[in-house]
């Protein structure tokens, strides 16, 4: 899917329709010190054992696009869903 890099959509900060830039979302690397990470160890310590069975095939062959807009006027960031895509590229638009 081919999506622009600049959109025009509503901006709840400047309370107007405003030009924002386009960006993937990709997460950021997990903390080891952050409470959800440290039980999350926690659990796979011990005899032998796993938190979750290991999942023997993958049934889903795309992942969840998430799309970072970025307002040009005063920087606010909004996150939206794009659902599952194989490709995504950011077109300029004409």
């Amino acid at each position: 899917m081919k999506f622009p890099k600049v959109v025009r959509v509503y901006c709840p900060k400047c309370n107007t329709y405003t030009d924002h830039s386009v960006t993937i979302y990709s997460h950021g690397k997990r903390r080891n010190l952050s409470e959800g990470q440290r039980r999350y160890l926690r659990k796979l310590k011990g005899y032998g054992s796993s938190r979750k069975p290991k999942q023997k095939r993958f049934s889903k062959t795309t992942k969840k696009v998430v799309v970072k807009l970025q307002c040009r006027q005063c920087g606010y960031v909004v996150l939206r869903k794009l659902g599952r895509l194989k490709k995504v590229e950011l077109a300029e638009t004409k």
